[in-house]
């Protein structure tokens, strides 16, 4: 799932890459299948990004409401409708996780930026889980990823020897869902540094997402993404570390080593991953993490605040210093000199002179 094409993924295409190439023939089986099955979904997340508005689920009284559906272990979505908005509790964890979550998610938006939805229009926050995929011998099996695909959010179990329920983790919902709040704003453009900035905004206002449900500040917060997701492991602690970009997993005998550059100097140019999409990434993550811990208090009220006023100003072919510019400027005009220092500071830190 989501190895060469626009759909979003949690999981980047570079682990799937490392994981195709394990010594345990399930675990490879499971990897080839998650590069390979998303081309049939490509038609639709490209109009997603082209006309986002033709994607929309209407909410029937245009505000929060979602919908959990059962895959049943298919890859085919959306399965079952089990639980709407309103209803009681599941008596299954994962439809519950995917309810809570996309709820927080919401809240999250709606109490911080009162926006209304990811379309700020009430948009239907549909997801599916127990989502499946189909192996290289035909089989199917739990996925191993999320992802967005444009009009709803898709979550697999995980094969508990990787990784582990995707529902588990409220940033990686946050993530997920906030590649849909960029679809109907800035609407990055998928590919080289746009498209990591695509996967930098999701990374941040994921992990808001979870600091503001914990009310953690910056300086008590964890800056791994998606640690919930992971089998414990000595040799890895999540797929993306904010804060240090690079070293979420090291020398791990499924993973190998996180390949996240943390400074302009070490920025990836090569084809893989969308030239890059989720590799540099680390770049602005870091940035956002230092300015964060910088002005201190809880991320959310200033650094978030700042991030998610550059988000609404920026365009679809965006560059690194094109963010950077955007965010001192705003840092300046509305957050005071302290900001506007932290914040021209931390892009300094990582190559970029504004």
């Amino acid at each position: 799932m989501c190895s060469r094409n626009p759909i979003q993924c949690i999981i980047p295409p570079y682990i799937n890459d490392q994981l195709a190439q394990s010594a345990d023939p399930a675990t490879r089986s499971r990897a080839i299948a998650n590069l390979k099955a998303a081309a049939a979904m490509r038609a639709v997340r490209v109009m997603a990004q082209a006309m986002p508005a033709m994607m929309v689920n209407a909410s029937p009284a245009a505000t929060k409401h979602r919908l959990v559906y059962d895959a049943a272990g298919s890859d085919q979505l959306r399965g079952t409708l089990v639980r709407s908005e309103g209803q009681a509790k599941s008596s299954d964890v994962a439809v519950n996780e995917a309810y809570d979550a996309s709820g927080d998610t919401y809240d999250f938006y709606q109490t911080l930026f009162q926006r209304n939805s990811l379309d700020d229009n009430g948009m239907s926050l549909v997801s599916s889980v127990h989502v499946g995929e189909t192996d290289e011998t035909g089989q199917l099996g739990p996925m191993n990823n999320a992802f967005w695909n444009g009009e709803q959010m898709a979550y697999g179990d995980g094969d508990g020897v990787i990784f582990k329920r995707f529902t588990g983790s409220l940033d990686v919902v946050g993530h997920e869902l906030t590649h849909g709040v960029q679809s109907f704003t800035s609407n990055l453009t998928y590919f080289a540094q746009s498209g990591a900035l695509n996967e930098h905004f999701a990374d941040v206002f994921g992990i808001l997402v979870r600091q503001w449900k914990r009310d953690e500040t910056a300086l008590q917060a964890s800056w791994v993404v998606g640690a919930e997701i992971m089998v414990p492991a000595a040799t890895r602690r999540g797929i993306r570390d904010m804060e240090n970009p690079g070293t979420a997993y090291a020398n791990d005998p499924d993973l190998g080593t996180d390949p996240q550059p943390a400074h302009m100097s070490k920025i990836y140019t090569g084809p893989r991953d969308r030239q890059g999409v989720h590799i540099n990434s680390g770049i602005p993550n870091r940035v956002f993490a230092l300015v964060a811990k910088e002005i201190k208090g809880r991320a959310w009220e200033v650094a978030g605040r700042l991030w998610y006023d550059t988000l609404l100003q920026l365009s679809a072919s965006s560059q690194f210093l094109d963010c950077a510019k955007l965010s001192v400027q705003i840092a300046g005009a509305k957050y005071g000199a302290a900001a506007k220092k932290a914040v021209k500071s931390a892009w300094k830190k990582v190559g970029i002179t504004v």
